[in-house]
């Protein structure tokens, strides 16, 4: 019953993240896109009005006309909608997912023992101290470099380098699954707490000055305004990385990988600059930016490189015949030790099951696959399944697969 609730956790879990990330990169994608179409306006209300910029677009039948302050309008006459709980609801969910998945299984899905040998509890305390180091020298760094002299190019060099350590740190600490979510989440960590510490306080001490009813100077309220920028456009720039992160945990060639830490870092990347394509081509089109299209190159470019370089090896031909015979009772007695705690009669993970012959049979083309192929299972390996044992599975699948 505990596995049967922990996967419904799981199922709803990952239902609401993945609603409420929607809700949260649509928006950020949708303000990024306004800031780069609104032109200055000429109308001499809209001038008088303090706008900024100005646009023009149609939807749902209707037609809409974004306008942006630069600081902040003299009154606000309607409802003033803040845009932070779909950032809030994001990382709460992705947490308590990750809580649910990996720290409560620690010893399954976050431990490999060849790698680091430790408990669950000081694994998980790692992998969340992980979460806010990230977030604490990333915010440092904004802060010392941000408003500096060429100071977003030297954020963004030094976080590349920041990025390419983690991502190697993780994948010698945890087992490779765990880590590319792992830095993933601490990247989405530093999204949303840019959000929680920067973007919305600062917008909150300008509406605080804006209906206190006195005076306000409006150039010493812009600090705010270009922090929030600030962090809004990093977030743009984290989206693709993470999302990359986040899926790439599901695909076993990457992350079993040796070298699986360059996979991850050049991958997220590559996102980053196919990411810089979509937010710079808008301003090109209105002449305030140089042609995107070599972002999106390079971009590509690495993409392709990560798949000429993972391209399978050509299969060897093995004949059944010249193939050392191994007894069925072998292969039974290996499921039996190290599978059934998953795959037997009480626990179904996977809807994969394997206590008996005609289920092993059943399943053999899927326990080559996992077991031979990827080495995806046993989980982190928490069995010590070696690699004659390994071996021996895959002999007996050449040979046909037999129960006698």
């Amino acid at each position: 019953m505990e596995s049967y609730f922990l996967e419904w956790a799981n199922l709803l879990l990952r239902w609401v993240h993945v609603i409420t990330a929607i809700a949260w990169i649509g928006s950020s994608f949708y303000f990024v896109f306004l800031d780069n179409n609104l032109q200055k306006p000429n109308s001499p209300d809209l001038l008088e009005k303090g706008v900024g910029g100005a646009m023009w677009a149609v939807h749902g039948g209707g037609f809409y006309n974004p306008q942006k302050y630069m600081v902040a309008p003299k009154v606000i006459h309607t409802k003033l909608h803040w845009f932070y709980w779909e950032s809030y609801s994001t990382w709460l969910s992705g947490f308590a997912l990750f809580t649910v998945l990996y720290l409560y299984n620690a010893g399954t899905f976050l431990i490999d023992k060849s790698l680091m040998d430790w408990t669950p509890v000081m694994a998980g305390s790692a992998a969340v101290g992980m979460l806010v180091a990230f977030w604490f020298v990333y915010d440092i760094i904004c802060r010392v470099f941000g408003f500096r002299k060429n100071g977003e190019l030297i954020v963004a060099g030094l976080m590349i380098v920041v990025v390419a350590f983690c991502s190697w740190l993780a994948n010698e600490l945890f087992a490779g699954r765990a880590a590319f979510l792992l830095v993933g989440a601490m990247i989405a960590t530093a999204m949303s707490a840019n959000v929680f510490f920067w973007i919305i306080p600062g917008q909150r001490k300008v509406v605080a000055a804006m209906t206190s009813g006195e005076t306000y100077d409006a150039n010493a309220l812009a600090i705010h305004g270009k922090r929030g920028k600030q962090r809004s456009v990093h977030n743009t720039y984290f989206t693709l990385p993470v999302i990359f992160a986040m899926l790439s945990n599901h695909y076993s060639f990457l992350y079993t990988h040796e070298q699986r830490w360059v996979l991850l870092f050049v991958m997220m990347l590559a996102g980053a600059l196919i990411r810089q394509f979509f937010v710079q081509r808008h301003a090109f089109h209105l002449g305030r930016a140089a042609n995107p299209w070599p972002f999106a190159a390079v971009g590509v470019v690495m993409i392709l490189g990560v798949i000429v370089a993972l391209r399978p090896a050509p299969p060897k031909v093995v004949s059944a015949v010249n193939v050392q015979p191994v007894s069925f009772a072998q292969v039974q007695s290996l499921v039996g030790q190290h599978c059934l705690a998953c795959h037997g009669a009480q626990v179904q993970m996977k809807n994969v099951r394997l206590d008996s012959p005609e289920l092993i049979k059943q399943n053999a083309q899927n326990l080559y696959q996992q077991v031979v192929v990827t080495k995806q299972m046993p989980m982190g390996n928490a069995t010590g399944l070696t690699e004659e044992d390994r071996a021996l599975i895959g002999r007996w699948f050449v040979a046909g697969a037999k129960l006698d």
